[in-house]
């Protein structure tokens, strides 16, 4: 069954202080059209100018990325995406009256918590996902930031971090799917080493920085409590009794899971790689990451998706077919010179792939455009049909007694001409589960990796009469 694209059903509404900014700020998330994507709008300035998240666009990775476009900075936006990403939302308009997304409690969990009460509603366009179809290996030796991605078949994210710290050690932290994100990953909160902390302070770099929206680390064991009131007091908070809870954290809170600093940089992996722009298959690993890191590894993959859509998509046509022509006589009962597929290459659960080579023995050149012959395209509709029977036959037994009938043809496009010499490959999938002989399938025809046609198709199999 096909992915759709989804949206907001209602907008969502939040308010809060900017981190670094310390300036209260008004986050209306609005639903937005297919294909739309995600883009701030920044609609305290003239003209409202929209930014979009676009890795291309970022303009600062110094704790937290910023974008800016059309005059027009946000910054801190790390959160806010990760959470619109982990909820599954494909589009939305985000409008911001402020220069910062707020920083809340330092998670995503509010963020989630606005969209959920907003609600989800499908939307007509398939999601266009980049799937890696290889291993991406980059690092940046200067940071020794490590980043590897392989195929997979859903979003999987593994990460590692190394603070140099005996007390503190290493940590890991993985996603299995999105469907773990907003309980497992969600929730964690931004972090700050104690050290850092009086230094941000004291240079109005955190001006909405608090206790309550960020853990503090300690990486030493011992700590000078005259240090502490020094802390408490360049936050604002001088009546806050602050205390050392054993080695790493600060008592002012406790940490949700023991590793929720690695989940922390595990969230804000899937804010950055949202400026890529594109729903990702693919198993990410990262060690040591940041923003900078993350930024410099999702350009990487848009250069890659680039690559991907000069080149077309890749079939291996060389593996041996799952069926031949011999068994899907079998199974069709088309023949000469209408049995339009010459191989399968594999089926899935939800997905075909087959074959049609196009030459100029055909006996429909002869009359369709002669001394210009182009493959034509109610046949192509028919031999995407055809690769549709062969699935839905492929789900019943004894295959040879069923047929399979049109009832409704929608959104056919086709791109460019099929001329003899070309071949074909069909890539079909589910739009909807099989039921009662019902088959709602939807598809792409390729040649040299370029989409040449598209059509979704719905039919029925009937058992024939004996």
């Amino acid at each position: 069954m096909a992915d759709m694209q989804k949206t907001l059903k209602d907008t969502a509404k939040l308010s809060g202080i900017g981190l670094h900014t310390g300036e209260k700020v008004n986050i209306t998330i609005l639903p937005a059209a297919e294909n739309h994507g995600f883009k701030f709008q920044r609609v305290d300035m003239e003209g409202q100018p929209t930014i979009k998240a676009d890795c291309d666009l970022v303009v600062a990775t110094d704790r937290g990325t910023t974008l800016e476009e059309n005059g027009a900075r946000v910054y801190t936006t790390e959160h806010l995406l990760a959470a619109l990403v982990g909820m599954e939302v494909d589009n939305a308009l985000i409008q911001i009256d402020g220069p910062e997304v707020p920083i809340m409690d330092g998670s995503s969990w509010l963020f989630v918590e606005a969209i959920e009460k907003a609600g989800l509603v499908e939307q007509n366009a398939e999601r266009n996902y980049f799937e890696l179809t290889e291993n991406i290996k980059w690092e940046d030796l200067e940071k020794g930031v490590e980043f590897l991605a392989v195929p997979d078949d859903h979003y999987r994210l593994t990460v590692m971090v190394d603070y140099k710290s005996p007390v503190l050690g290493t940590q890991h932290a993985t996603m299995y799917n999105l469907g773990e994100f907003k309980n497992e990953i969600s929730p964690c909160r931004t972090f700050v080493f104690l050290k850092e902390l009086e230094f941000l302070a004291k240079n109005n770099l955190i001006k909405g920085g608090s206790l309550e929206n960020a853990i503090v680390l300690v990486e030493r064991e011992q700590v000078d409590p005259a240090e502490l009131k020094r802390l408490a007091k360049a936050l604002g908070k001088e009546d806050l009794d602050v205390k050392v809870e054993g080695v790493g954290v600060l008592n002012t809170t406790k940490l949700k899971y023991e590793n929720e600093p690695a989940r922390h940089k595990l969230l804000d992996i899937v804010g950055d790689l949202a400026l890529l722009g594109r729903p990702i298959k693919g198993h990410i690993l990262g060690a040591r990451p940041g923003h900078a890191g993350n930024v410099g590894f999702a350009k990487v993959l848009k250069e890659l998706i680039k690559k991907q859509e000069t080149q077309g998509k890749y079939f291996d046509l060389t593996k041996e077919p799952l069926y031949d022509i011999n068994d899907i006589e079998k199974m069709l009962p088309h023949r000469y010179p209408f049995l339009l597929v010459d191989k399968v290459m594999e089926i899935g659960e939800e997905t075909i792939i087959g074959v049609k080579n196009v030459t100029m023995n055909e006996p429909m050149f002869q009359g369709h455009f002669p001394g210009n012959p182009v493959f034509p395209g109610v046949l192509q509709i028919e031999a995407t049909a055809q690769v549709g029977g062969i699935f839905a036959l492929s789900k019943v037994e004894d295959p040879h007694l069923y047929s399979t009938y049109f009832m409704k043809i929608d959104n056919v496009k086709f791109k460019q001409k099929v001329l003899p010499g070309d071949t074909i490959i069909f890539e079909l999938h589910l739009l909807s589960p099989m039921r009662r002989g019902l088959v709602h399938m939807g598809g792409k025809g390729y040649v040299n990796g370029q989409v040449v046609m598209e059509a979704e198709m719905l039919a029925q199999v009937i058992k024939d009469k004996e």
